[in-house]
């Protein structure tokens, strides 16, 4: 299984590199959505700046998507899945903040979800056939501002788009099982969320080729899948993030996306 992470280097150049282990990337030139190849010129992960595995088109997401998260809400189990929008200003790279924002501060929440990032153009894709269309998989924060979500706009949009509300990374992963793996939110070190996308309502296969259905998923699409229980509203009393919180999402065959917080200036 390979792993590409996207980067900044020292000279502020964006390229991707392929992981060579805890330590290193070899640079890769060519498309990672076309053809590709290592280098061999390679630089520590301690002299770059890790990014967003891809400055996505669009970010499709998915809600209500494992049955023990809509049971914890009081929801039914939805009969098609349940698509909103992500604004693509809302990425947020690994190790930056997640800010707080001063019209919404009070109720955020998180939300560890398996991101999907598309990898050539699909539309009207057979379900035995969407996985053949996808590059590779990543971790991802659904950040939430629940009062905005479920009582100011009573809707998902703004609640779900502020800056910095869509935390991606490190890098992907090309090769998963996407149906069988342990996805896991940390809050300052404690787990709050421990599940296996073998809860998944609707399988990845079945989203990709759902969506597909409805938009045109061009390279670098990302979806995400939806989160396990154990978010912060539906617990008693509810938790929800603070400055000076940090927040780790990790999944397993991926690695571990962190993320500290703070209230915006």
């Amino acid at each position: 299984m390979s792993k590409i992470a996207r980067v900044a280097l020292q000279d502020r150049t964006i390229r991707y590199g392929l992981l060579q282990d805890d330590q290193t990337l070899d640079l890769i030139e060519g498309s990672i959505f076309t053809k590709w190849q290592p280098t061999g010129v390679t630089v520590p992960l301690s002299e770059v700046k890790l990014l967003p595995p891809v400055d996505p088109p669009n970010i499709l997401a998915i809600g209500l998507n494992y049955r023990a998260h809509a049971l914890e809400g009081g929801d039914e189990i939805p009969e098609r899945p349940v698509i909103f929008i992500k604004a693509t200003t809302a990425l947020c790279a690994p190790d930056d903040p997640i800010i707080l924002p001063k019209v919404a501060p009070n109720e955020v929440d998180y939300e560890c979800e398996l991101a999907i990032i598309i990898g050539k153009t699909a539309h009207h894709v057979a379900e035995a056939e969407a996985l053949d269309y996808v590059l590779g998989y990543t971790c991802a924060n659904d950040v939430s501002a629940r009062d905005c979500q479920l009582r100011i706009d009573k809707q998902w949009a703004r609640a779900k788009s502020f800056d910095t509300f869509a935390p991606m990374g490190p890098w992907l992963a090309t090769e998963l099982d996407p149906d069988n793996v342990r996805v896991q939110t940390r809050l300052n070190g404690k787990t709050m969320q421990d599940s296996n996308t073998n809860d998944l309502i609707f399988s990845c296969r079945k989203l990709i080729s759902y969506l597909s259905d409805s938009f045109t998923l061009i390279p670098g699409t990302v979806i995400m899948t939806g989160t396990p229980s154990g978010v912060g509203f539906a617990r008693k009393p509810p938790v929800f993030l603070r400055p000076g919180d940090v927040v780790e999402i990790e999944i397993e065959g991926i690695g571990t996306l962190r993320n500290p917080v703070i209230a915006e200036p």
